[in-house]
């Protein structure tokens, strides 16, 4: 087995992670995959590390799974907080340790940067993901919901 490299995305990451990125939205059934969209806001989230990160795992100059974190300012939790906005293994490459690599530098780099606080949501039915979350020592947020309302007019997924 080739050793996997987990290390911060490069804009030269950016068309292996564009295929990435689709898998996952396929995987999720999310709609509306637009590769110029997509790959501009990568460019943009890759230029302006006060946006969030992105963290690639490669092996052989290949991608085999992405995360991407998105920065928030909290006055409730105490200054920066972020979220993982997606976190993709292709399916030959789990359980060989790549989504936790991910994870735990996605976890490391963000608490240097000083966030107090990494959350996440999960597709209801996921329990696979629900499983890997849970052995890292995520849980759901006691007495809370997760609520949100679209500003552009599309509906979420």
């Amino acid at each position: 087995m080739t050793p996997v490299t987990v290390r911060p995305a490069v804009r030269g990451d950016i068309p292996q992670l564009l295929a990435l990125v689709r898998r996952y939205w396929d995987y999720e059934h999310i709609a509306g995959f637009e590769a110029l969209r997509v790959e501009l806001l990568l460019q943009q989230l890759i230029a302006e590390p006060r946006l969030g990160a992105a963290w690639v795992a490669e092996a052989e100059g290949r991608l085999s799974g992405y995360l991407v974190a998105v920065t928030v300012l909290s006055l409730e939790h105490g200054g920066l907080m972020a979220e993982i906005d997606e976190l993709f293994v292709l399916p030959e490459a789990r359980s060989r340790g790549v989504g936790a690599g991910l994870l735990a530098a996605a976890e490391a780099a963000l608490a240097a940067r000083g966030c107090g606080r990494l959350q996440l949501q999960l597709s209801a039915g996921n329990a696979a993901a629900r499983s890997f979350y849970e052995h890292r020592g995520y849980g759901a947020r006691d007495g809370y919901r997760l609520f949100d309302k679209s500003l552009t007019g599309k509906r979420s997924s």
